[in-house]
């Protein structure tokens, strides 16, 4: 007999689909893709200035200059956590983007750590903040870019 699966997983499960959802609308630079995973209100810790993003089209703006240094992007993701708990769920995990530059060369890109926090409406698990970081050295203020995990 096959046991059925709790809601616990069965939302997991889902935030994990979330984030695959997320790769691939990086990959197709699928902005309108990416749009249906954020709340409306997102608040975004982002890599690039400002201090914060907030709401869904201020962080596809982020996306969208991005995507204007890529002919092909490539993201990937590692060592994903994801951890849910009611309406709530959080993740975090370490990603990169890469990919070939429009001027011509392919970059490796970054690793960078990321986190997500989730939120359930309407059945639905959307993305209410996510915060891209890299560690930095003290000493000299720059950023430690060259980092693997």
């Amino acid at each position: 007999m096959v046991a059925m699966s709790t809601q616990r997983e069965i939302d997991e499960a889902m935030v994990r689909q979330q984030i695959d959802n997320i790769v691939d609308g990086i990959r197709a630079k699928d902005l309108e893709g990416l749009k249906q995973l954020y709340a409306a209100d997102v608040v975004s810790f982002d890599v690039e200035p400002p201090l914060q993003h907030v709401g869904v089209e201020a962080k596809l703006k982020n996306w969208e200059r991005a995507f204007t240094f890529f002919q092909d992007v490539r993201y990937e993701v590692r060592d994903l956590t994801v951890a849910v708990g009611g309406d709530v769920a959080f993740g975090h995990c370490f990603g990169r983007l890469s990919g070939t530059l429009k001027n011509g060369p392919a970059t490796s890109g970054m690793w960078v750590r990321a986190t997500f926090c989730f939120r359930k409406t309407d059945g639905n698990w959307l993305i209410a903040h996510d915060q891209v970081s890299v560690p930095f050295d003290i000493a000299s203020g720059k950023g430690a870019t060259d980092l693997e995990p």
